[in-house]
């Protein structure tokens, strides 16, 4: 895979973690420990990703939080390398959280308004989100089943 192939697929990661309302710099991090077949140290990971020292430490704040990535201290050393995990339904478990907040806020809105259109359209709504939810919750189930052992 060439260099900009590699920066490609970073920025692609950041877009997609950036509509998850996580900062674009951190999904280019992932996106990064995601080739990478060794943990990397910060320093390396600037480097690559054109990213401040301080940027990097944020991001791999926020993707071990998540469960994305995981910090390996060195011993003897202040130094610290960091590989992505296998913890991606991490966040697609909170994006299940969310949706199920917004179901229940939705279904107090039905008491609200009198059968007819909007009462329609929030059922459609409510129908949307609920099928999201259910989908969603097999997806997370079928992959925990099929998880190898070891992983999240």
């Amino acid at each position: 895979m060439s260099a900009d192939e590699r920066r490609a697929f970073c920025t692609s990661v950041g877009d997609l973690l950036a509509s998850w309302n996580l900062p674009h710099a951190t999904g280019r991090v992932y996106g990064l420990l995601l080739l990478g077949e060794e943990p990397i140290s910060h320093d390396t990971i600037a480097a690559e990703l054109e990213l401040s020292k301080g940027a990097v430490s944020t991001a791999v704040r926020q993707l071990a939080s998540w469960g994305l990535a995981r910090v390996i201290p060195q011993p003897g050393s202040r130094r610290l390398l960091v590989e992505a995990t296998a913890g991606i339904e991490s966040l697609l478990e909170a994006s299940q959280a969310r949706a199920r907040t917004l179901i229940a806020a939705l279904r107090e809105g039905q008491d609200l308004v009198a059968p007819g259109p909007a009462r329609e359209r929030l059922d459609d709504v409510i129908g949307l989100f609920a099928g999201y939810v259910d989908v969603g919750g097999e997806l997370l189930a079928s992959h925990r089943r099929r998880a190898r052992p070891g992983q999240s």
